[in-house]
């Protein structure tokens, strides 16, 4: 198990549990994707945490399948499906970074449709990835030609330099933060055009202060 699993595992009920910072912003961004997504549309969320943004938006589409890699996140999810049965809805344990045949083996009973899907969103994830181009790369094997790549990302770089040089480390010494990526927007949007993705909306829904967190639409040709 990948040192990034385990630190979301151990966090995972805490997580679950912790209000959303800005809620106004959440929702912003959850009209914003809605106006995305079709009644036929397939969907795949990668690093789905505990399922809140799927269990939104997946009543809008055909099929969703949700992925995290941490086992705990997707158990949440999952006690969360029960109580809120969405059809469509799948959650499935899944490294964003695995090869995407191995990561999207269908589940036992459901049919292998194979790496296919309209839409492929990642929220708060991509900062998160050890290798922005490589999980580029990967996860965008799976997006059709003409699909949607939709995320919002934590641009780290953009914070007080005192944060990622001082703060995120003392953080992840007393193993109370993940390893990170520091870079800015342009960073972001340019390894996204390295896809040959065409970036088609740059936006900021936040509405505390400073946003760090950039919500990019990239079109796949």
């Amino acid at each position: 198990m990948s040192s990034q699993a385990q630190f979301w595992n151990r966090i995972a009920r805490k997580y679950a549990q912790d209000p959303i910072a800005d809620q106004p912003g959440y929702e912003a961004t959850l009209e914003r994707v809605r106006g995305l997504l079709q009644p036929e549309h397939t969907v795949l969320e990668v690093g789905c945490g505990t399922g809140s943004t799927a269990l939104r938006l997946a009543p809008r589409v055909h099929s969703y399948l949700a992925t995290d890699l941490s086992r705990e996140m997707v158990a949440i999810a999952r006690e969360r499906l029960a109580l809120q049965p969405t059809p469509g809805l799948h959650f499935r344990v899944a490294d964003a970074v695995a090869a995407t045949a191995q990561a999207l083996k269908p589940a036992p009973g459901q049919a292998d449709a194979g790496p296919s899907f309209d839409r492929v969103l990642a929220f708060n994830l991509l900062h998160l990835l050890p290798d922005l181009d490589d999980s580029l790369a990967r996860l965008l094997q799976a997006l059709n030609s003409g699909g949607l790549f939709i995320s919002k990302t934590a641009c780290v770089g953009e914070m007080n330099p005192l944060i990622p040089r001082l703060a995120i480390p003392l953080a992840r010494l007393l193993g109370k933060a993940p390893p990170v990526q520091v870079f800015k927007a342009p960073t972001l949007l340019a390894a996204l055009e390295r896809q040959n993705l065409r970036i088609e909306a740059v936006e900021r829904h936040g509405t505390k202060g400073k946003d760090i967190r950039v919500f990019v639409l990239a079109r796949k040709p």
